[in-house]
């Protein structure tokens, strides 16, 4: 029996290894218009490490031997009555499908991650704020989530005679983990020379994605001067690839709904995961990391003929673990049930930030 026929969008976290693991159950199709992978978090010390940037934009072209990668932008889902038929591309072709999943991921700035699909673009624009980082005397961070707070650790590490300010409107860091965590993290970074200012607004920013050179007026009266400010002010779902099919909402944040098999629309056979879509995850690889195995085991038991209503329905992270490295050699994190510090988040994510792993999964190890 010829194999059904599964279409991806998206070669991020959720896209390649869904593809990779799922190429001997169907005939997988993966839609990706960038020519690299971006490792993202690795693209925080790629802002003061070149060898690092380079080393975590991983092409594409060794990824999968027994599926294929369209080189596309997909533009929309091809319905007919309550089953999606195909992706729709930029060019006018479309792919058709037996099941269909998109994760087109999130946006975070131009400088986190690409804001289009040429990584050349993005390589030139690190590079530029790479070069605004050494000649800058003082550096504002807008934003303490992971982002803000791992780059401040990161500048603060490679160029510990900078100062470096880190700005959060919440009055500590990593408000909803365990006390100990922002609290470490907090310690730490100030032992590293960063000055943070909590509990106040950044009121006047000239960008929220572009660096600049000018001061900060904060909600507390106080008026910041820098040679750079940096926006690390959160990630905007990319969510364009929903809006024609029926049935689609959106929570406040932007994300798209989906019901308990990971369905957003009244599409049967379509699906969505990452960043793009609200699982009651937050939008980390780790959410992603749970979402990938238990979406191509929902698949593959469909391919086997087993029906959906058979399938345990998708759980969240209860409380996801998270792991906030301060460059190489610092930083803490919390696992499941407690907050591990410095050896802990270095063994696991801050030597390496996981680009090995990467490099090995789209065949580069």
């Amino acid at each position: 029996m010829s194999k059904q026929s599964l279409v991806i969008v998206g070669g991020g976290y959720i896209g390649v290894e869904l593809a990779q693991s799922l190429s001997a159950t169907y005939a997988v199709t993966l839609v990706e218009p960038r020519s690299a992978f971006v490792h993202a978090p690795a693209m925080l010390r790629g802002l003061v490490d070149p060898g690092v940037r380079e080393q975590a934009l991983i092409p594409y072209d060794r990824v999968l031997k027994d599926a294929k990668l369209v080189a596309a932008r997909a533009v929309g889902v091809t319905s007919e009555g309550a089953r999606g038929t195909g992706v729709a591309l930029e060019g006018g072709e479309t792919l058709p499908a037996d099941v269909i999943v998109l994760s087109p991921g999130a946006s975070n700035g131009g400088i986190f991650k690409p804001a289009d699909e040429d990584i050349d673009t993005f390589r030139a624009r690190q590079a530029r704020v790479e070069a605004d980082i050494k000649s800058a005397t003082r550096i504002v961070i807008v934003g303490a989530g992971a982002v803000g707070v791992e780059l401040a650790g990161e500048i603060a590490h490679a160029h510990p005679e900078k100062a470096v300010t880190l700005i959060s409107s919440e009055p500590k860091l990593f408000p909803d983990f365990p006390a100990k965590l922002g609290a470490d993290l907090a310690a730490k970074l100030e032992a590293m020379g960063v000055s943070l200012v909590l509990g106040a607004r950044a009121d006047n920013l000239a960008s929220t994605t572009e660096p600049y050179a000018g001061q900060v007026s904060l909600s507390n009266g106080a008026v910041i001067e820098a040679d750079l400010v940096i926006p690390a002010i959160g990630s905007k779902p990319q969510t364009a690839l929903f809006d024609g099919l029926d049935g689609v909402q959106k929570g406040a944040d932007g994300r798209v709904k989906v019901d308990g098999y990971l369905r957003p629309s009244r599409l049967e056979n379509v699906f969505a995961a990452g960043d793009a879509v609200d699982t009651g995850d937050a939008m980390t690889i780790v959410a992603t990391s749970r979402q990938q195995p238990w979406l191509a085991k929902l698949l593959a038991a469909l391919a086997a003929g087993k029906p959906l209503e058979s399938q345990k329905p998708y759980t969240p992270w209860g409380k996801a673990p998270i792991l906030v490295p301060l460059g190489p050699r610092k930083g803490a994190s919390f696992l499941m049930v407690a907050t591990f510090g410095d050896w802990i988040t270095r063994m696991i994510k801050g030597k390496d930030l996981f680009i090995a792993k990467y490099r090995k999964l789209l065949g580069y190890g």
